[in-house]
């Protein structure tokens, strides 16, 4: 049936290479199949010296193959050599209509291009046209300027359709992200809120059916179920407060003072060395700053054999804060999936079982609104290594002023 069909129809590949052609197709172009198969189509057909209609082929082609539908080419002009006379092209007018191939994955495995010539059509239009005050030529050139700014307006309307349908496909897709991760947010977060719940109700309804049970020790464990169901809350708020870019007061603060100040607040089991640059100011909340930078502490400690590296220097116009760990680092494909909201390693479950997956979201976060960056660099000692960065204060000593 392709064989046989009366309309001239070409299969390329996504490379734009043609595979295969009909007898229609190769009467109306002039060329035989063994002239066209295995050769590109904007290379034997490059419309002309002023190459007419070349950009618009070349960019229907390229939206069937990226987006894996049907793209209607108006009226186009696309000049073609005559056949047996090098350099010699000949003005021809075309309908196409280019369509997928799709392979059973749905990937775009080829394009099928179906042409319609139009060129006597626009000529009779040229020969109809009622006589006016102007020549033969002028009026030729008026009935030919109509019809392509039809032709114009018929494709600015295709595109904007188009780029209203991308427009929706991509707001579906985020749509349909943000219910996946809000779904997950809150299966994630029911699943940690019911172990510290249920802790509390186990050792409650122990207090209560033994008169022999040691009351002191379940306080104890009492208290810890409600810290940890605290320190989820507090974790929960906190990104609500960030995602919904609640401001705060910002001051200059000095890195160095951030670190010595949450250092003399831990008790690590690992040696901590620093190297901390004196003078190293950024624009922050010394409160979210504070935090930033216990949750990667905490991170490093969950992870650390023997030692955590903490320094503040600055690069050009930003100031450098890193976190390293002699751990055994975290594979290239999961530096990022770390800072996902809920995502815990095995190896971070089975350190810390009590732990939210909330700690590196939120530094992340916090290094956002401040103007900055979080992200985990290659470590030789194949440790981890946390690399926050935020712009300097803008004080006359780096202003130059």
């Amino acid at each position: 049936m392709f064989e046989a069909s009366p309309v001239a129809a070409a299969v390329l590949s996504p490379d734009l290479e043609y595979v295969v052609v009909n007898r229609a197709y190769e009467r109306m172009l002039g060329r035989s199949r063994d002239q066209l198969i295995g050769r590109r189509i904007l290379e034997l057909f490059p419309g002309g010296p002023a190459g007419h209609g070349c950009a618009e082929l070349r960019a229907s082609l390229d939206r069937v193959v990226a987006d894996g539908e049907v793209d209607v080419m108006a009226l186009q002009r696309y000049d073609v050599e005559v056949p047996g006379r090098p350099g010699t092209f000949e003005e021809r007018y075309w309908n196409a209509v280019n369509a997928p191939i799709q392979d059973p994955d749905g990937k775009v495995a080829g394009v099928i291009i179906r042409l319609e010539e139009v060129t006597a059509f626009v000529d009779q239009l040229r020969r109809a046209s009622e006589p006016g005050t102007g020549s033969p030529a002028e009026r030729r050139g008026l009935v030919e300027a109509e019809i392509f700014a039809r032709t114009r307006e018929l494709q600015q309307i295709n595109q904007r359709l188009r780029h209203a349908r991308a427009k929706e496909r991509q707001t579906a897709d985020r749509l349909r992200q943000a219910v996946e991760q809000q779904r997950q947010a809150i299966s994630d977060t029911s699943h940690d809120l019911r172990a510290p719940i249920t802790g509390l109700l186990t050792r409650l309804e122990e207090a209560f059916s033994d008169p022999e049970a040691d009351l002191r020790q379940i306080l104890h464990a009492a208290r810890h179920d409600a810290e940890r169901l605290g320190g989820i809350v507090s974790d929960l708020l906190e990104l609500a407060q960030l995602d919904a870019g609640v401001p705060v007061s910002t001051e200059p603060v000095d890195l160095a003072g951030v670190v010595q100040a949450e250092l003399a607040l831990r008790r690590p089991a690992f040696a901590i060395t620093t190297r901390l640059a004196p003078g190293v100011v950024v624009d922050g909340s010394p409160i979210r700053l504070a935090r930033l930078l216990s949750n990667l502490m905490t991170n490093a400690e969950r992870h650390a054999r023997s030692r955590i590296e903490v320094s503040v220097t600055t690069e050009g116009d930003r100031a450098v804060l890193e976190v390293v760990d002699d751990g055994t680092g975290i594979p290239p494909g999961e530096r990022e999936k770390v800072f996902d909201r809920f995502y815990r390693r095995r190896d971070a479950r089975d350190r810390d079982p009590s732990g939210t997956g909330l700690g590196l979201p939120i530094a992340r976060q916090i290094a956002q609104a401040h103007g900055g960056t979080l992200g985990m660099a290659e470590d030789p000692s194949c440790g981890t290594r946390m690399v926050l960065s935020l712009p300097l204060h803008a004080s006359p000593e780096h202003t130059g002023g």
